[in-house]
């Protein structure tokens, strides 16, 4: 199971010293969707270029309204002089601010609450590192999506940001999202609407796709 939240499960309202200052979980998520990053320990390559990946896109998250938010096994003194190795790497001033906070977890309490640890990696004392997970929760605080990458494996943000788009648009239309979609672009009918019905929830239009088998379940519509 990737991580130790199940989707449908509400936000753990756990409280936390961040490079902000101490958080309530709920509070610092207010009515936005969020996105909870785990990381290895700081000062490491692969995560450097993950966090300076965020930092950059961290406007596009703002626009749709999310939040991100990151977990490390070290202490908020670490994650700030992190913090300018990642400005740095973006060609930034090498100041202690990034557009998001990052939670200390020195006793690692919240990467094994939340289920974060990748048994097939090890450090040096034999302990299991945090795996890359990454947990969407939308406004109800509800996890809608969770992805476990290992330990040494950078994450896709451009296609983090993608994901966030289909959440949103299917929680708001009755659509689904095909392989490879990329916004603008369109999207499926959701099968169980009927014929009629479609045509009047998609005034752009339902285009069927002919198959061998002549069930018109491919049913495709502009993105609304």
């Amino acid at each position: 199971m990737p991580g130790g939240l199940l989707p449908g499960a509400e936000a753990p309202n756990f409280e936390a010293n961040t490079t902000i200052g101490r958080i309530r979980f709920h509070n610092y998520l207010g009515d936005s969707w969020s996105i909870l990053f785990s990381h290895p320990p700081d000062l490491t390559p692969v995560c450097t270029t993950e966090l300076g990946r965020a930092a950059k896109l961290a406007p596009e998250f703002t626009k749709r309204n999310v939040k991100m938010i990151y977990l490390s096994i070290d202490s908020v003194e670490d994650h700030l002089a992190w913090s300018k190795d990642v400005n740095a790497y973006n060609g930034e001033e090498p100041t202690e601010k990034l557009p998001f906070p990052i939670i200390e977890d020195k006793n690692r309490d919240f990467v094994i609450q939340l289920g974060m640890l990748d048994p097939a990696e090890k450090d040096e004392k034999g302990t299991p590192v945090t795996a890359r997970v990454v947990f969407i929760f939308g406004t109800d605080k509800k996890l809608k999506l969770s992805i476990l990458y290992p330990a040494t494996t950078g994450r896709n943000f451009d296609d983090i940001l993608r994901v966030i788009l289909c959440l949103q648009l299917t929680a708001e239309k009755r659509v689904a999202i095909p392989v490879n979609w990329k916004n603008g672009d369109s999207v499926m009918v959701l099968p169980t609407i009927p014929e009629e019905e479609a045509k009047k929830l998609f005034p752009k239009g339902v285009f069927i796709k002919d198959l061998p088998s002549g069930k018109k379940y491919l049913r495709y519509t502009p993105q609304p």
